[in-house]
């Protein structure tokens, strides 16, 4: 089953950790999107979903749409990457 990995980033360090993390722990059936929220996405629609998703915080990353619980909290782990599907083919 494909899964959607979204990752909003602002191109800092932390975000560019999180961004190679996910990048290493997908799989085929994984279709990551990197939105960069300082150069924004040419139609925006990368700054509608930050609303949509409530993200108050970055790195922030969404798999299938939803999500990654705690990182309002802490950083983003490959513990949370991995329980949220990343990776599992």
């Amino acid at each position: 089953m494909k899964r959607q990995v979204e990752i909003f980033t602002a191109g800092c360090p932390v975000c560019e950790q999180t961004v190679k993390m996910v990048q290493e722990l997908a799989c085929k059936d994984c279709e990551i999107t990197i939105d960069d929220l300082v150069k924004q996405c040419e139609d925006k629609t990368c700054i509608a979903k930050v609303k949509v998703y409530d993200i108050q915080r970055i790195p922030a990353v969404a798999v299938n749409s939803e999500l990654l619980s705690g990182y309002k909290t802490s950083a983003i782990s490959r513990e949370a990457l991995i329980e949220a599907g990343v990776g599992q083919g």
